[in-house]
């Protein structure tokens, strides 16, 4: 068995199942792109949108677009910057915290009821894989 081969085909179908998790829920269903771009700024802050485009690896472009749609769906608020008047700040609105929470709530009691029906071997072989995980994450973003 290859891990990388097998890694890699899980990600896509737990990521999905997680996903329908939020429909089952009645939570809107947005892109992906767009609950990264306000995870972002929910833990950074206000950002520039370049600074939102380094830190997702992004084209300005894509964020510009992304910003667009999101401020027009009341997702972002865009602040002009205190220093740089040419400059705009992001910051996600407070109806996107108050999703963004719900759709962790949901997520989080979809993979306890999960957790809860695999064997206490299995269960324990994930919490120990979780801090490699995170090392296998920084490891592919530093590439």
């Amino acid at each position: 068995m290859d891990t990388a081969t097998e890694f890699g085909r899980l990600i896509g179908p737990l990521r999905r199942a997680i996903l329908r998790t939020r429909r089952t829920a009645d939570l809107p269903d947005l892109p992906e792109a767009q609950i990264e771009l306000l995870r972002t700024l929910a833990e950074a802050g206000p950002l520039s949108p370049r600074q939102a485009a380094d830190r997702l690896r992004l084209a300005p472009s894509t964020i510009s677009n992304l910003v667009r749609t999101m401020t027009t769906a009341g997702l972002v608020e865009r602040e002009p910057s205190t220093t740089d008047l040419r400059t705009v700040r992001l910051a996600a609105s407070p109806t996107a915290l108050e999703m963004l929470d719900a759709y962790d709530r949901t997520s989080t009691a979809a993979l306890h009821r999960a957790l809860a029906d695999l064997t206490p071997n299995s269960r324990e072989a994930i919490e120990h894989a979780l801090p490699a995980l995170a090392e296998l994450l920084t490891v592919l973003e530093t590439d």
